[in-house]
């Protein structure tokens, strides 16, 4: 019998594709990487009896990247990245194994059919995972078709199996436009309080700060203008009046617009000279994209982008909604818009629209634009609050009612206005009635406001003037952007794709040039403004959307295939290349504009801890990234963020006579002593940088994970647990690699690792003396040596005692095969099962604190 790999681009996808075509008859099992699942079932392919087997990625399997020294910013000049420098693509995600994965689910297979996302990055992933499995797969037989790509727009029984029906082939073109698409350092380790991790040039993320900057730039140079209007009260009758507006709206002159005031203030009446009643009608709203779901989003909903984007997506993969990326806002022809209105006709909220609609008949959506992607955002299947929960919820509501609305009728309504005369000066007054509700029933925030009837009256009729009075009034500046707001001068600019504007704002609120104010309004921060300032005073075209505009069309002629890849891609380098060489060139421009705002590393933080080299006090620099600067020796020490620094009780590195420093999550968390100069000039071959003194392979240093580790860590590969000396009286041990923290010996004022190792599982001893007041072990005994693992005594004392059962020798593993093994390699003694039993991974939980 044949074999057919099906792949999804999520875990969670193949699995409702593959419970949709093997009707729920289908085995699973977890695949070698623990992550993506297989389901397999029986069926017919090709007119023949196969073995489906369904799985997934998890997005992107390679990524691009730079070889050797070309990958280390700090090693190589950057204008080498433009030409010299040799790429490769590598896995995106070494830790899922993705690509031995594919091959080992791929191996003796004979078709393949590919279900990634339906859009240009789901297309270049076809490739990618066509590039791992391909070399696997049965050959051929008489040049028959084995590739096939299924094209789908949302997760319904209907969708999945006509895109089974009609399987095509993966596009070559659109996959290469994706393929197609020096500062940080120099910023970072000249100013102390720029108080962000990352300073970067993006062609799309640039000119997005630089549309907030702008804005905040007219706001700074605003500059308020006094002006006069004309306020006019008619009686209607005994009861009511009419407020008129002024045809000339405003003056800027305060004896012009007392002119006319003096002219009008004598009147006694205000003359009809003319009426009129017209019927018009509100239009029901396109069809919803992309774009236009994230507007509402932020504007109404108070959701941001990119968090946006991602419920839509869950909504997606849960079958709730079609494919939430699109640019499309019109309806196929052939689109069956009825069935997706009959899953609502029971909803508790719009049940009754929504059989009305069906009763009475649907109103054709109107006519938007096809983009040629993807339908636009539907709802595929009933859902209730309660159902969802939160934000996902209110989400999926508006979607519904955005819907409901494209096939619903237009909202009519009845204006009526009425022209005045007061001396010579002519007023307006406007009315609204509404006639048929229409699509603002399902969406009543659209509804057009209520006010008051005017009365009837014909040209010539008078009424008599209450009030004339004249109003003085400013000029107001504009507002900061909202989220909304930028979206669409995004998309009116060209600048991201619909998946990728969430992205692009949110990578400017993530590295600190603006931040996000009531209203989701965009405020510019000092960085992100004096970036966008001295990009300008190099070179405009940084910021301006233009560049960013015309690569973006570039890339849709190849995903058409009307440009050549390679020209493309050559030319867009050449461009940046050129621009990057002028930049750098140009760079005391901004360097300027950065002394202005910001201050020197020298001038920042306070002392905290000594130099190994001057052996003066080093600076503490808060500010994001946190790190240590020592202003006599010009050198910047970058530290572990996330956590609190303090001096660790002024104690020194025995290889540099650097003061250490410890680094700590809080009470119930790990903390561990560095050395900042160990930390960032790794001593040992076999150390990272950014490594603390607990992965530290020093032989006889105090600190060292020689010195303090105990065993391998039951929560992950490669972690040892280490003892923190820190800790007492409430002592704790912390894995140097995961979160895993174990609470031990509370009350012992003295806590040990011993030379001596368990007899069983190898792990070094622990000596712990006690309190005679408070000791817990038997008699009137203080101090005991003994295996956390293994010892009954401290079992009974140890948080982790329930986890005993996963340590490696309960696991079945051999034993070390050398003595304590903590510092050479930090080797697990046994290596543990590929799959951990579910009682086991329970036990992990009283680790994470």
């Amino acid at each position: 019998m044949r074999t057919v790999l099906m792949v999804a681009e999520k875990p969670s996808l193949a699995q409702s594709i593959a419970k949709i075509l093997s009707r729920g008859n289908m085995s699973s099992h977890k695949g070698l990487n623990g992550t993506c699942s297989v389901h397999e079932y029986s069926g017919t392919f090709a007119g023949q009896p196969v073995r489906f087997k369904m799985t997934s990625v998890c997005g992107h399997v390679m990524t691009l990247d730079f070889l050797g020294k070309y990958n280390k910013w700090d090693k190589v000049d950057p204008a080498e990245l433009f030409s010299q420098a040799p790429t490769e693509k590598k896995e995106a995600n070494p830790k899922l194994n993705m690509v031995k994965f594919l091959q080992v689910e791929g191996k003796g297979c004979d078709y393949i059919v590919l279900w990634l996302d339906c859009d240009k990055e789901g297309e270049n992933i076809c490739f990618e995972v066509l590039d791992a499995v391909l070399p696997v797969m049965n050959p051929a037989h008489g040049g028959e078709k084995t590739v096939f790509r299924a094209r789908f727009s949302s997760i319904t029984d209907t969708d999945i199996c006509a895109a089974m029906a009609r399987l095509g082939e993966p596009d070559h073109n659109e996959a290469l436009s994706v393929d197609a698409r020096f500062q940080t350092k120099y910023f970072q380790g000249k100013y102390g309080n720029l108080d962000s991790s990352l300073i970067s040039f993006g062609p799309c993320q640039t000119p997005t700060l630089g549309f907030c900057v702008e804005r905040h730039d007219k706001i700074q140079s605003f500059k308020p203008e006094t002006y006069w209007v004309l306020q006019a009260k008619v009686n209607a009758d005994k009861d009511r009046s009419l407020l008129l507006d002024w045809d000339r709206v405003r003056v800027f002159d305060r004896e012009i617009a007392q002119m006319f005031l003096n002219m009008t203030k004598l009147e006694k009446e205000a003359q009809v000279e003319a009426t009129s009643r017209k019927e018009k009608a509100k239009q029901r709203p396109l069809a919803l994209n992309t774009v236009e779901m994230l507007r509402v989003a932020s504007s109404s909903l108070g959701m941001g982008p990119q968090h946006a984007m991602q419920t839509a997506e869950r909504l997606y993969t849960q079958g709730y909604i079609s494919y939430p990326r699109t640019e499309t806002t019109h309806y196929p022809e052939n689109f069956d818009l009825k069935g997706p209105l009959r899953q609502q006709a029971n909803h508790p909220y719009w049940a009754d629209t929504v059989k009305r609609l069906l009763a009475e008949g649907i109103n054709r959506p109107r006519k938007g634009h096809d983009a040629g992607d993807h339908p636009p955002i539907t709802p595929m299947r009933s859902a209730t609050e309660a159902e969802l929960g939160g934000e996902a919820w209110r989400l999926y509501e508006y979607i519904t009612r955005h819907f409901i609305a494209t096939v619903s009728y237009d909202c009519k309504y009845l204006q009526s206005t009425i022209a005045f005369r007061i001396g010579s000066e002519h007023f307006t007054c406007t009315g609204k009635t509404v006639i048929s509700p229409g699509f603002t029933e399902i969406m009543p925030w659209q509804s057009v406001p209520l006010e008051e009837s005017l009365p009837t009256c014909q040209r010539g009729d008078t009424f008599p003037v209450s009030e004339i009075k004249m109003l003085e009034k400013q000029t107001s500046p504009p507002d900061y952007l909202t989220e909304a707001e930028l979206i669409t001068l995004m998309e009116k600019h060209g600048i991201g794709t619909d998946a990728s504007i969430p992205v692009h704002i949110n990578n400017i609120c993530q590295r600190n040039y603006v931040t996000v104010e009531s209203g989701r309004r965009l405020k510019p921060t000092n960085l992100g403004i004096v970036l966008v300032h001295g990009y300008y005073k190099i070179d405009a075209e940084l910021v301006l959307p233009t560049i960013r505009s015309a690569v973006e069309k570039q890339l849709n002629l190849i995903a058409q295939g009307k440009a050549d890849y390679r020209q493309v891609l050559g030319h867009t380098l050449d461009v940046f290349k050129r621009k990057f060489h002028y930049f750098v060139d140009s760079i005391a421009g901004m360097d300027e504009l950065m002394e202005v705002s910001f201050s020197p590393l020298a001038a920042t933080g306070k002392p905290l801890s000594r130099c190994g080299k001057c052996h003066r006090f080093m600076k503490y620099i808060q500010a994001k990234p946190s790190r240590l600067h020592c202003s006599h020796c010009d050198e910047t020490y970058t530290l572990p963020q996330n956590g609190t620094i303090k001096l660790y009780k002024e104690l020194r590195c025995p290889l540099d006579d650097f003061e250490l420093v410890l680094w700590s999550s809080g009470s119930r968390g790990k903390s561990y002593p560095l050395c900042p100069y160990c930390s960032n000039h790794p001593p040992f071959r076999d150390m990272k940088k950014g490594m603390g003194c607990n992965e530290c392979t020093h032989p006889t240093c105090q600190h060292s994970l020689s010195m303090l580790g105990i065993g391998q860590c039951v929560g992950c590969e490669g972690g040892v647990l280490v003892l923190d000396p820190t800790s007492g009286p409430k002592w704790k041990v912390a894995c140097n690699k995961c979160n895993v923290v174990a609470h031990c010996f509370e009350n012992a004022y003295r806590v040990r690792v011993s030379a001596d190792t368990c007899s069983t599982c190898e792990a070094a001893l622990l000596a712990v003396d006690f309190n005679k007041a408070k000791s817990p072990l038997p008699g009137d005994e203080t101090q005991h040596t003994g295996c956390v693992f293994c010892d009954p005594i401290f079992q009974e004392l140890v948080e982790l005692k329930h986890a005993a059962s996963c340590h490696p020798m309960h696991r079945g593993g051999p034993g070390r095969r050398q003595g304590r093994g903590r510092a050479r390699g930090r080797r697990p003694p046994g290596k543990p099962n590929a799959r951990r039993p579910k009682d086991k991974m329970s036990a992990l939980a009283a680790y994470f604190v």
